[in-house]
């Protein structure tokens, strides 16, 4: 097996699997944010167990640090504030934690938009 994988690289048909685009929740949060709190409480235990969270893993960043190598659409106003990220480039926002059942929606809506298809494996 490794004579053939060595004469396959030897000859340039070894080809690369597509890279896989590095997407993520970024949560832009704040020290004494109450809203942030709330969506603490309320979410971020679970987030991880479902499909948006499998598809899009939470990043947290305190706006008053250092600011993440991302392509924002515009600067962050409000914490929280979630922002979907694609290779690097912001590609949707939620701005504010308009409470638990809104926030699955707007996310939704967010992944639609941005044709990122929800990862119902795992």
């Amino acid at each position: 097996m490794r004579t053939v994988i060595a004469w396959l690289c030897a000859a340039g048909l070894w080809l690369p699997l597509p890279a896989v685009a590095d997407t993520y929740l970024l949560m832009a949060e704040e020290a004494g944010c109450h809203w942030c709190a709330k969506w603490n409480e309320e979410i971020a235990h679970i987030y991880p167990k479902t499909v948006e969270g499998r598809t899009a893993p939470l990043q947290r960043y305190d706006v008053h640090g250092h600011s993440p190598d991302v392509a924002f659409a515009q600067r962050v106003h409000f914490t929280p504030t979630f922002i979907l990220v694609q290779d690097d480039t912001e590609v949707g926002r939620i701005e504010g934690y308009p409470g638990e059942d809104f926030f699955w929606g707007l996310l939704t809506m967010m992944f639609e938009k941005a044709n990122i298809p929800l990862d119902s494996k795992g």
